[in-house]
């Protein structure tokens, strides 16, 4: 679905795929990558991920991965906060990966342009928080908890439910007064599903790309090393393809680590399908 969406001091043309690079302020994270209280580590990849073709820095204080422990908001504020001030004015959107309110909150104060959650907004403050704002929004399905989501996902219809709570939620923030060119949906791969339900979402994606422009994250994730064996240090080819497959699916937006592999492969997509 093209079109632009508004992203705080941004507006971001969907007619060309964006890769959003993740930066992980966190010493958890599922994929190694996390970086704490090493904030000129953190610097030096954000702008390579920029270098490297990035259109969106997003930014994590607290590891959403199954089983992942919760972090205080104190915490999370103090991981994130100072780096969103540091990357303010780099000329690039910031995306801030928080279920929680003040952070939210705290986080657009300081510069960032759009809340990126797992949750869906559904946090109580959550959805006051972005509204009252002009940051974008990604409205992600998740089914559970990250402590145990991943425990025994069931769905009776994956891709019908998915889409009828990422529907939901649409219609619960747009009545908030956000406008529908500051929302993305995630269908949530990894997010109390197994791989027979990602694979079924990742199918569908055209179906979810007619809803709304579609941001898809799956680097890394276990679901790639289910189906290549591979460790999650070796899934960058997979990540790559996985990148490419979702773009030609229609999705606008994609999630990473590898930023500069995944450039390369949707340069070749567009070639190809020029």
């Amino acid at each position: 679905m093209a079109g632009v969406l508004i992203c705080g001091r941004f507006r971001l043309d969907l007619s060309t795929p964006k890769i959003m690079a993740i930066l992980n302020v966190t010493p958890d994270s599922f994929s190694g990558d996390g970086l704490l209280k090493q904030r000129d580590d953190i610097l030096r990849r954000a702008e390579r991920a920029v270098q490297d073709g990035a259109h969106v820095l997003d930014l994590g204080g607290e590891s959403s991965r199954p089983g992942a422990a919760a972090v205080s908001e104190a915490e999370e504020l103090d991981r994130v906060i100072p780096i969103v001030e540091a990357l303010a004015g780099w000329g690039v959107p910031l995306s801030v990966d928080t279920v929680k309110p003040a952070v939210m909150t705290a986080a657009i104060g300081a510069g960032a342009d759009m809340i990126n959650d797992i949750n869906a907004l559904r946090t109580p403050g959550a959805l006051a928080a972005v509204a009252a704002s002009g940051a974008a929004v990604c409205l992600m399905h998740m089914q559970g908890a990250p402590r145990t989501m991943q425990d025994a996902p069931h769905y009776d219809d994956v891709v019908a439910e998915v889409e009828a709570a990422l529907v939901e939620r649409m219609d619960a923030v747009c009545a908030s007064g956000v406008v529908r060119e500051r929302i993305l949906i995630d269908p949530g791969f990894g997010f109390g599903k197994t791989l027979a339900h990602n694979l079924g979402l990742f199918r569908a994606l055209p179906q979810f790309a007619a809803l709304a422009p579609v941001l898809v994250g799956v680097s890394r994730k276990s679901m790639l090393g289910a189906l290549t064996g591979q460790p999650v240090e070796a899934r960058l080819v997979a990540s790559a393809v996985a990148a490419a497959l979702a773009v030609q699916s229609g999705a606008v937006c994609v999630r990473v680590h590898d930023v500069a592999a995944t450039r390369d492969a949707l340069a070749v997509l567009d070639a190809v399908m020029a």
